[in-house]
């Protein structure tokens, strides 16, 4: 996903992404990636986290396809599946080296279409997206 500073009311935060959302409409989408099949999707505004995700990838032959994954990585030596859920993100800089992302990286690539990303920012006992 994306690294990015937060600058909110003078505090300056260096955070990954927690959340994004997906407003493309899906005929763009299949005409920017040159998909055969126009998928249907509703616009959605907070994906988290664990939840299926659009994503494209390119199948045996070249051509691009979009397919839904879970958001999160699942190393091969993890016993428990939630750990997924904290390995959303890597560093561009260092993910080829690390061991939980090298296999992945390297085989199991893909691209998340996104329309934007936000962080949940505590205010008191709620949280507001910034």
């Amino acid at each position: 996903m994306y690294y990015h500073q937060l600058r909110y009311k003078g505090i300056i935060a260096s955070t990954m992404c927690g959340r994004f959302t997906l407003q493309i409409p899906p005929e763009l989408l299949a005409e920017i990636f040159g998909l055969i099949e126009i998928p249907i999707f509703p616009a959605r505004y907070n994906i988290a986290p664990s939840q299926k995700v659009a994503v494209i990838r390119q199948n045996g032959d070249g051509q691009n396809r979009l397919d839904f994954l879970r958001w999160g990585l699942i190393p091969s030596w993890a016993k428990d599946q939630s750990i997924g859920n904290h390995m959303i993100n890597a560093r561009c800089e260092t993910v080829a080296g690390k061991p939980a992302f090298r296999h992945a990286i390297k085989y199991r690539r893909c691209l998340v279409p996104s329309s934007g990303f936000f962080e949940w920012l505590p205010e008191g006992k709620v949280k507001k997206p910034l």
